[in-house]
């Protein structure tokens, strides 16, 4: 059966994006710091990250997308990541979020669609036998979390005080009982994988 997970880092103050987060500064101000796992180190928007995660990041990471047959993303995630350069950066069926799905781009790289609920059943006849990925942002997230959506969640907690910017959970106002199913570490994150409890 289809899993549905959703994965999201944050910091150890529970931001998921610094301050200003958007085109240009996709993490908000500071936010680059975030994602050091990702790209195996300290990186800046002032120059393209250039390397790769590496030991127990790469080993997480390689697991959830070894997983995944399609991707669920929000709206303002696709704006700020600068639409990726208009090029799937998974290259598995990736569904974006939005209220206006008739600005559906060029090309078949992403599927605009009208609510979390109708992007989460389309990627879930796109993955096959593999599972679903919701990736974020934090309000597609808490939209499916609310719903009764996601099965897995996965919290990578890299060591960093942002001190302001957007939360994960900021108005989210339900009660969710979590199952502790895994935990990684490695000096840029650590990986705490959850069971959703229904």
């Amino acid at each position: 059966m289809t899993k549905v997970f959703a994965g999201i880092t944050t910091s150890v103050d529970g931001y998921v994006a610094g301050p200003g987060d958007g085109p240009g500064k996709g993490l908000g101000e500071g936010g680059e710091r975030l994602h050091y796992w990702v790209f195996g180190g300290p990186w800046s928007y002032d120059a393209e990250p250039s390397g790769e995660a590496t030991g127990e990041d790469a080993a997480w990471l390689e697991s959830a997308m070894a997983r995944a047959g399609a991707v669920v993303g929000g709206r303002w995630t696709y704006e700020a990541a600068g639409h990726w350069g208009d090029r799937n950066p998974w290259g598995l069926p990736f569904f974006i979020v939005t209220h206006r799905p008739e600005e559906q781009p060029d090309g078949d790289a992403f599927t605009f669609v009208d609510g979390v609920e109708e992007a989460i059943e389309r990627a879930r006849a796109a993955a096959g036998d593999k599972d679903v990925h919701v990736m974020g942002g934090a309000d597609v997230i808490r939209q499916a979390l609310a719903a009764g959506l996601v099965d897995e969640l996965s919290i990578v907690v890299a060591p960093v005080v942002l001190g302001g910017g957007k939360r994960l959970f900021d108005g989210f106002g339900q009660s969710l009982e979590l199952e502790h199913i895994g935990v990684r570490q490695s000096p840029y994150a650590t990986f705490v994988d959850y069971r959703v409890k229904r």
